[in-house]
């Protein structure tokens, strides 16, 4: 019989290692109690061949530099239901119904609690009041939701139509790459207006690799965040 694996989430001291997994990198950071990092950021290049195999042998690579940890936080760029992957875009379709929650507490023998990378990068950026949006520009395009600070979950922007096209296939790196980035710029320029329409939010978070693309006047209540900010959001995931 396995042997049972601890859920008590307030212990003193407690360390929290938080995983972000993405098209193109694998990050890794250790967290106190409070969310003050207590390791050096490590990060590896997501396998070409992105299976569930292959991630997970990163993740125990990299989790065995970081030290001892008591309990697990994971980004998956993906709509996530109890632990269990239903869509990955941008990695292998072998993901589609993995229980990567089960999985890794097998291989790390700790507790696992998994989300969307873009919930990850909000719970990190967002201050908690009104109506907060976050989207990642990655490899794909990803999305989060908050009221006063509580997620709505499997928001799912990237397929929705933007034009004649939907986000990921007008704002991913793909299509950054083939349209170049002053015409990127202005397809995110429309993107973040139309998104003003339909959420009325107080505050826009912009995430991801590609955020450092961006070259905008950004209108008020929008603004970018760094891309360690998704790892210090790990906390919250076990709040």
């Amino acid at each position: 019989m396995a042997k049972k694996i601890s859920r008590a989430i307030d212990r003193k001291g407690i360390r929290t290692l938080v995983v972000d997994i993405g098209g193109s990198g694998i990050k890794v950071l250790v967290l106190d109690g409070a969310g003050r990092p207590l390791t050096v950021r490590d990060r590896k290049k997501t396998p070409s061949l992105a299976t569930p195999s292959a991630i997970l042998k990163v993740i125990q690579l990299l989790a065995r530099r970081q030290g001892r940890f008591d309990r697990v936080a994971v980004g998956f760029p993906g709509v996530i239901r109890h632990g269990m992957i239903e869509t990955a875009q941008n990695l292998h379709e072998k993901w589609r119904g993995f229980r990567l929650a089960q999985k890794l507490e097998s291989k790390l023998h700790k507790p696992v609690r998994v989300v969307n990378d873009a919930d990850l990068q909000g719970f990190g950026a967002i201050s908690g009041r009104g109506v907060e949006l976050v989207i990642t520009l990655g490899t794909g395009f990803g999305s989060a939701l908050f009221v006063d600070g509580q997620l709505v979950p499997n928001l799912e922007i990237a397929l929705y139509p933007l034009g004649r096209r939907t986000y990921q296939d007008m704002l991913g790196d793909a299509a950054r790459r083939k349209v170049g980035n002053k015409r990127w710029n202005r397809r995110l320029s429309r993107a973040i207006e139309a998104l003003y329409l339909v959420f009325n939010y107080d505050h826009l978070y912009i995430g991801g690799g590609n955020s450092k693309k961006i070259r905008l006047d950004l209108p008020p209540g929008v603004r970018i965040v760094p891309n360690v900010v998704a790892l210090h959001g790990g906390i919250q995931v076990w709040k």
